[in-house]
């Protein structure tokens, strides 16, 4: 069997290597059209900004140790212009010769992977200080530009992972840095809960972020960057980093079917609806291992693991991919920030609207420990059935491994209901007796259990309004949460001495606060007689 592989970086020389290490007999080529068979994309950032200065580490593969250890046929620079479904063969250009031929396959593996989007700025196009950073020609290209200008400023548009990570990275270097985006916050789709963390980090460190800002124009070839507000940002250097887009002209091309946003469409064994075509990696649709939704899977990580499934599928193994769940990590400085699963964000641009959430703020060990510090996390929840949607994470330390421990519980398909019993590892500087994913499953707990007793202030009536009794439990110089207004102010740690200033003969309704102090006031409350709800604003 002749199997063909068509792009590299993660998924294609994952499949690749696998499969030679399982069949000996096929014959194997790997086609990519790049200088670079196999890098590691996501340190490029770390490598612009000198973190990392040895550059050949970056090359994880070369085309010749990829013939010497596992006799694969390795083509840089050799492009696939178009397949021929119905003969299975494929049309190749060579860039370096200018030389077209044909080459046959038996099995046909798309890692075409994705590209830049380049948006639509006036006079961006005639900029000649503008980048991409997607590929290692992409790091070399701008490391020799700023070897040779010396740029001093840098403006980033896109304040995703790959701008959060370059504005810190070239900062670090000595460049001054303005961010620039148009969402409301920074590294969406985390949750509003979470990006004003980052963002206070990033600007803590001279950082100067531009939100809910739209670049207008940009002129005196890319120096001059035009803002909605009429303000202007003088530049060194423009790189841009807006998203990405499928590169899935090959595969429209033969047939093989797209989604609406042109992601190849595979099936639990990553084949396309071609025969003897299959695809892995940035350039298709799955399904979501938590909802079953269709979903990219856009992470080298994925892409790894899809690789090595399908060469063992491939191999005859008959083994099924479980789906995306999405894990992702990004250092911001001093703060990681951490996205398992799906945010509140992305679950309503999915028009899922049943779901609950938590945040507590628990420190990262035992808070005798020296440096013990507040770990940021939002679990999100079917109220029904306790099953976690998603989690995100943010804080010093610690972040990324309970973001791996709460998607090793999605895949293992654990509910809130059961983090509590979750044993992890504890050791004071390390975590506390009960763990902060821990803390996070009784919390859910507590509010599936108290659902019964949490009302939405729209749904009272003028009567229940009007006899109630709407009860602040904050301590003492903490802010009030939401709009609504209380009649009492007694802070949970008073409540049980004061219980006498409440009538019993009327509704207690505790306005909702984060974490366990509703759920604990409403257990002294109803433990002591009172009729007693939680009411929230939505």
């Amino acid at each position: 069997m002749k199997v063909v592989v068509v792009g590299g970086v993660a998924g294609g020389p994952s499949f690749a290597t696998r499969f030679r290490r399982l069949n000996e007999q096929n014959e194997i080529i790997l086609f990519e059209r790049g200088a670079h068979i196999s890098f590691a994309s996501c340190a490029l950032p770390y490598y612009l900004g000198d973190v990392i200065t040895d550059r050949e580490s970056l090359i994880e593969r070369t085309p010749a140790t990829l013939k010497r250890k596992n006799n694969i046929d390795v083509r840089v620079r050799n492009e696939v212009t178009a397949i021929d479904p119905q003969r299975q063969i494929l049309q190749v250009t060579n860039a370096v010769s200018g030389e077209a031929y044909e080459e046959s396959y038996d099995r046909l593996v798309l890692s075409t992977g994705a590209r830049p989007v380049w948006p639509d700025i006036a006079g961006l196009a005639d900029a000649t200080n503008k980048f991409v950073l997607r590929s290692m020609s992409d790091g070399d290209y701008i490391k020799d530009y700023m070897l040779e200008n010396q740029p001093k400023t840098v403006t980033i548009l896109g304040a995703g992972a790959a701008g959060v990570e370059l504005a810190e990275n070239l900062q670090g270097g000595g460049m001054q840095v303005t961010l620039i985006d148009r969402e409301k916050q920074v590294l969406a789709p985390y949750d509003h809960e979470l990006a004003p963390f980052l963002t206070t980090e990033l600007t803590k460190h001279g950082i100067k972020v531009l939100l809910e800002t739209n670049v207008t124009e940009v002129t005196q070839q890319g120096q001059v960057v035009k803002l909605d507000d009429g303000s202007e940002v003088n530049t060194d250097m423009l790189i841009v980093v807006t998203g990405v887009q499928p590169n899935n002209e090959l595969a429209a091309s033969a047939g093989i079917a797209l989604a609406d946003d042109g992601h190849i469409i595979v099936d639990d064994q990553l084949a396309t609806n071609v025969p003897n075509i299959y695809a892995i990696g940035d350039v298709i649709e799955t399904t979501s291992r938590i909802t079953g939704l269709p979903i990219p899977s856009m992470l080298s990580s994925a892409a790894n693991r899809q690789g090595h499934l399908l060469a063992d599928i491939l191999n005859g193994e008959s083994l099924k991919y479980p789906g995306f769940t999405g894990v992702s990590a990004v250092k911001v400085y001093d703060l990681t920030a951490s996205m398992v699963g799906y945010t509140e964000q992305s679950l309503q641009a999915a028009g899922i609207t049943d779901y609950e959430s938590l945040f507590i703020t628990p420190f990262d060990h035992a808070y005798f420990y020296p440096n013990a510090k507040r770990l940021n996390i939002k679990l999100i929840y079917v109220p029904s059935t306790g099953k976690i949607l998603g989690g995100q994470f943010v804080g010093e330390n610690g972040v990324d491994k309970r973001a791996g421990e709460l998607s090793a519980a999605i895949a293992g398909g654990l509910t809130i209901n059961d983090l509590p019993g979750i044993e992890l590892p504890y050791s004071p500087p390390y975590s506390a007796p009960r763990d902060p994913l821990n803390m996070a499953g009784y919390v859910g707990i507590n509010q599936r259990n108290q659902a019964e007793t949490t009302v939405s202030y729209g749904d009272l009536t003028d009567s229940d309004r009007e006899n109630g009794v709407f009860l602040d439990i904050r301590e003492s110089g903490r802010q009030a949460s939401g709009s609504l207004k209380p009649d009492v102010v007694i802070p949970l740690t008073t409540l049980r001495d004061l219980l006498d200033e409440l009538p019993k003969d009327r509704t207690i309704y505790i306005l909702y606060r984060k974490g366990l102090g509703p759920y604990n006031a409403t257990r002294i409350l109803a433990g002591n007689g009172f009729s007693v709800k939680i009411v929230t604003e939505k």
